[in-house]
């Protein structure tokens, strides 16, 4: 696990599995970048790395989508492995979560989204 701070948001970078034996480190992750950060800022999760997710993986995804949903910024996931993707699709989370081909793509995503929305309002406006 890895964390990083960028100027569009907080970058959570998974390597290897995310279990039960691991998804402390999430948690303590979590835990440390977020308690007492009063920021709107986007929480992207990485998971170009991740080579296995069980159920412990997926609730605590889950827990973390909980808790930033509570502090109304956004939880995006990155890169999401194939296999991980099926257990979304099976499950329905991928209904819930917000997945981008890359941790790049998700990062900019609330910022090109804010632009594109504006620039077809402004249009609207001068076409009306």
């Amino acid at each position: 696990m890895d964390v990083r701070q960028h100027a569009l948001g907080v970058l959570f970078v998974l390597c290897g599995e995310l279990d039960f034996d691991s998804v402390v480190q999430l948690h303590e992750a979590a835990d440390g970048e977020l308690n007492g950060s009063t920021g709107t800022l986007p929480v992207v999760v990485d998971c170009a790395a991740l080579t296995f997710c069980d159920s412990s993986g997926i609730s605590a995804l889950l827990r973390l989508y909980q808790r930033l949903t509570a502090e109304q910024r956004p939880l995006r996931l990155a890169a999401v492995p194939a296999s991980v993707s099926r257990l979304f699709t099976l499950t329905g989370l991928d209904q819930l979560f917000s997945v981008h081909k890359d941790a790049a793509e998700a990062l900019a995503a609330g910022s090109a989204g804010r632009s594109v929305v504006s620039a077809v309002q402004q249009n609207e406006e001068r076409s009306a």
